[in-house]
Order: C-alpha cells, then sequence, then structure tokens
C-alpha cells in the first residue's frame, strides 16, 4: 500500500506543480561520509519549489530512455516499466537550480540486481547525483558521472519494492540523502553545483509519485505563479519563457537572426547563450544552409527524448551539400543531427547529447566538417560515423562523454573512414577520444588535441569491426602511424 500523505492541505497542495528560478548557493560543505540516524523534519509543501502528483499526466518532464508512462496504483503514478532499459530517466525543473531538497516515493518493481530513485544536480543525462533502492535489498547515496559511480553513503532497507520516500538535499558541497525520513549518509560531492531533478532506474522497473522540491536552509528564492501541469510547459525555463510555435521543416522558415562570429583558431572557452529557444516536434530537413542565430532548438512530442534508442530520429536532417551554423540543440535532443551526404557543421553546440551529436551518413567520397562549437552529457559517442568519407573536427570543446568519435564498428554496410582531429580540447574522464575499424583501413589524425583532467585517456582505439551486428573487438590502442596518427608533440596533458 502506498504511504498517505500526512494531511489533506498539503495533499490538495500537491496537485500543482510550481518551479522557481536562481536558487541561491548555500554555504555548507566538507562533511565527511558517514551513516547516521537522525529523524529529520521536512519542509512543508506550502513552500514547495515544484510538485506532482501526476493525477493529471506527466507533461513537463523530459524523457531519457525506458518505457514511460502514469498508471493506477491506488492514485496515478509514473511508471517505468522497461526492465532492459540499462539507464531510465525522466528530469524536470530548472538547470540553474543548486540548493534544494527532491523528495519522491518510490516503489521498486522488478528491481533485480538493478535500482530505482530519485536524483538531483542533473546537469547532464548521466551526471547527477543519486538516491536509490537497490535489488540486494538496500539504499545507496551515489554520485554518478558517466561510468564511474561514487557511493557516499547506504543502509540496508526492507522491502525495496513496497513504497519508500527517498531524498536527497544538495546545500554547497554537503550531500545527504534520507529514506523515509531517516538519514543514511551524508559526503561532500564534486559534481557540478546546479541541475535539474530526476527519477531513475537501471535494468528494473518502478513506479513513481509524490514528487516535490524545496529549498533547504540558507537558499533564496521567490516562488514563481503556479504553472498549470496541461500548460505546455518544459523542462528548463529559457524553454518556456522563450517558446515559439513549431519550427517549420524547411530550410526557407528559419531565423533571420545575424550570424555570429566565424570559429576561431582555437576551442571557445564558454558556451553561447542562447538568443531564443523553438521546440522540434519533427524532424528540421536542410536542403542548402541554416543559419540558426544562436537559437536553442529542443525535442518536444514524438523528438521529446534523450534516450539511448537507436531508432529515433535527430532534429535535424542535412542533404548532401548542406550546412549548419550557429545553432544551440537543447536538452532534450533526440538523436541530434543527421548527414545524409557532405555537410558542414559551424559553431553548432549540444547542451545534453541524446544518442549522438551527430551522424554521418554519407559514400565514400562524402567530405564532413565540424568547425567550431562543442559537446558535452554524452553517455557513448558524440560523433557517429556510419557512411564512407572523411570527417576533420576542428576548433572543437567537448566534456562529460564517452568517446568523441566512432566509426561504425557493425554496420551492415562497412567503408573505410577517416577522422581528423586538429585543436580539440577534451575535459574529464572518458572512454575514448576516437575508435576506428582498423580491419576497414580507417586512420585517425589528431593533432593540436589538448586533454584536461585525464592523463590516462585511450586517444586512439582499434576495433576489429564487422557487418553481421556483432558487438566489434577491440584489439589494441595507441599511435602506430598507419591507422592511428599522431605524436607526443600533438597531444597535451593537462
Amino acid at each position: 500500500m502506498r504511504h498517505a500523505h500526512p494531511d489533506d492541505a498539503t495533499a490538495a497542495s500537491r496537485r500543482r506543480r510550481r518551479m522557481i528560478t536562481g536558487l541561491g548557493a548555500a554555504g555548507a560543505a566538507g562533511a565527511v561520509t558517514a551513516l547516521v540516524a537522525v529523524l529529520v523534519p521536512h519542509a512543508s509543501a506550502a513552500s514547495a519549489l515544484f510538485s506532482d502528483d501526476f493525477e493529471d499526466g506527466a507533461g513537463g518532464w523530459a524523457k531519457s530512455g525506458g518505457t514511460w508512462s502514469v498508471v493506477t496504483d491506488g492514485s496515478k503514478v509514473y511508471q517505468q516499466s522497461k526492465t532492459d532499459s540499462e539507464l531510465a530517466r525522466v528530469f524536470a525543473g530548472e538547470s540553474s537550480w543548486t540548493d534544494y531538497s527532491v523528495q519522491a516515493k518510490v516503489k521498486g518493481g522488478n528491481l533485480g540486481t538493478g535500482l530505482a530513485g530519485v536524483a538531483a544536480r542533473a546537469s547532464g543525462s548521466s551526471t547527477m547525483y543519486r538516491l536509490a533502492l537497490l535489488g540486494t535489498g538496500k539504499a545507496e547515496l551515489q554520485a554518478v558521472k558517466g561510468s564511474a559511480v561514487s557511493v557516499l553513503g547506504s543502509a540496508a532497507v526492507r522491502g525495496v519494492t513496497s513504497w519508500h520516500t527517498l531524498r536527497i538535499d544538495v546545500a554547497g558541497s554537503r550531500i545527504t540523502g534520507y529514506v523515509d525520513g531517516t538519514a543514511i549518509g551524508s559526503g561532500t560531492g564534486s559534481l557540478p553545483g546546479a541541475g535539474r531533478i530526476g527519477l531513475v532506474t537501471s535494468r528494473a522497473s518502478a513506479s513513481f509519485d509524490d514528487v516535490s522540491v524545496n529549498p533547504v536552509s540558507g537558499a533564496t528564492a521567490t516562488a514563481s505563479p503556479t504553472v498549470s501541469k496541461t500548460a505546455t510547459a518544459t523542462p528548463t525555463a529559457s524553454k518556456t519563457a522563450t517558446a515559439k510555435p513549431t519550427a517549420s521543416k524547411t530550410a526557407t522558415a528559419t531565423p533571420t537572426a545575424s550570424k555570429t562570429a566565424a570559429a576561431t583558431a582555437a576551442p571557445a572557452t564558454s558556451w553561447p547563450t542562447a538568443t531564443g529557444s523553438k521546440p522540434v516536434t519533427s524532424t528540421i530537413k536542410v536542403t542548402s544552409s541554416l543559419d540558426g542565430g544562436n537559437v536553442r532548438y529542443f525535442g518536444s512530442g514524438d523528438l521529446g527524448t534523450a534516450s539511448q534508442d537507436e531508432d529515433q530520429g535527430p532534429l535535424f536532417e542535412l542533404a548532401d551539400g548542406a550546412t549548419l551554423s550557429n545553432v544551440i540543440l537543447g536538452d532534450p535532443a533526440a538523436d541530434g543531427v543527421h548527414c545524409l551526404g557532405s555537410c558542414t557543421l559551424t559553431n553548432v553546440w549540444w547542451e545534453n547529447v541524446g544518442e549522438d551529436a551527430a551522424t554521418f551518413k554519407g559514400g565514400t567520397s562524402a567530405v564532413y566538417t565540424v568547425n567550431g562549437g562543442g559537446a558535452r552529457g554524452a553517455d557513448d559517442k558524440v560523433f557517429q560515423h556510419n557512411g564512407g568519407g572523411t570527417l576533420t573536427i576542428k576548433n572543437f570543446q567537448v566534456s562529460d562523454y564517452g568517446k568523441l568519435y566512432r566509426s561504425c564498428g557493425n554496420c551492415k554496410t562497412q567503408y573505410k573512414r577517416t577522422v581528423v582531429l586538429q585543436n580539440v580540447t577534451a575535459t574529464g574522464k572518458a572512454k575514448a577520444l576516437v575508435g576506428i575499424n582498423t580491419n576497414f583501413g580507417d586512420t585517425a589524425t589528431l593533432s593540436g588535441v589538448t586533454v584536461v583532467g585525464f592523463p590516462s585517456l585511450k586517444l586512439c582505439v582499434k576495433f576489429k569491426g564487422n557487418n553481421t551486428g556483432a558487438e566489434p573487438t577491440e584489439i589494441g590502442t595507441g599511435a602506430d602511424g598507419v591507422n592511428c596518427k599522431y605524436s607526443d608533440s600533438d597531444i597535451t596533458f593537462k
């Protein structure tokens, strides 16, 4: 049976969603990881910054993997039912939120060896603090950055497939987790200090209800007017405040804002500020050129996903020879950009990569150029090379990613592919910078590459690819002058 809410007034207040922006940062920091057993009162729902009981649906949540739907379990709950999804997440709130307390009721379904829980400060699809019920019979407070998971605290929990109230408090660098009002762990976090809330599962099904966000001690904010669940709400404040009609499929109905400066001789040190936002419900097909004037485009409707599904559509599809410039792909970004032939991407920015930032599908003589821009928040690949030809990536920055470039290892039709990296800055831990198939004659040439914060990064990984759909086999790494072409002078580690 679900836990009942303590009073009718609070229950009534949960039938609305309220959000604010600009939560101030509290100064608390430096807590030592420990297990404690203290009951701590929670802020009243009257001061809630956000609340959702799903009685009117789940509008405003951005999906990333899994199969999510509102179902009846005593009352309406939000359920993730795809048990084989490695990571299934939905996000809400504001990317600018810093110090707050997020709480939700969570009931694990088929947990097995998986997990289900709530997330705070989600700055990317795989960067967050997470408090989760585990199929092993405990709850863990975790700091998650890609495949790296650090445990800040844990405790045994009876009946992980029953309803439990999970809560995370984030205040400065101090992160504390609570299960049913009891603190189970606290620690010092090093992830980005702001981000949205989320509901998460991994290889498990689960149900969620009564989500609320409240200020924590020291946070300052002013509540915004109530936003109806049925309103056309979007995951971030900038999207909501500047949302415009759905972009046209044709390149002729594109923004007329003036072009920004061309890419400089080195990656930009900061990201551009969006000049507006546009929801995209069907793929925008660019036949010649589209200059977005630094407008943020984000997926909505059928494209409102940041999942890892391979069959989802892109926000932009470029015909052979087309150019896309000065565009910001917001969150969710679906499958980013598809180039059907030769193409040029100039100053294109991915705020949070979905499946891939861009996929290149041209023939053996296709020439693709990515000049300027940046990407972050890629669970796996940033650039996927499925067709043939040569891809040049220059004056580009990437962070919070799995691989910057991957030559398809198991496409039905395989090619000899070439990738060239020039003036690229890669920040943080990752699986590899590039991955190529040496048995098909692929080559990677690297120069002017700067690696920040991860001296053991694999720069060039060699695979034995196939056309059967099986997972390719890694067969080596490092420069060899034949397939992986670079020297020590081409790479700078910081």
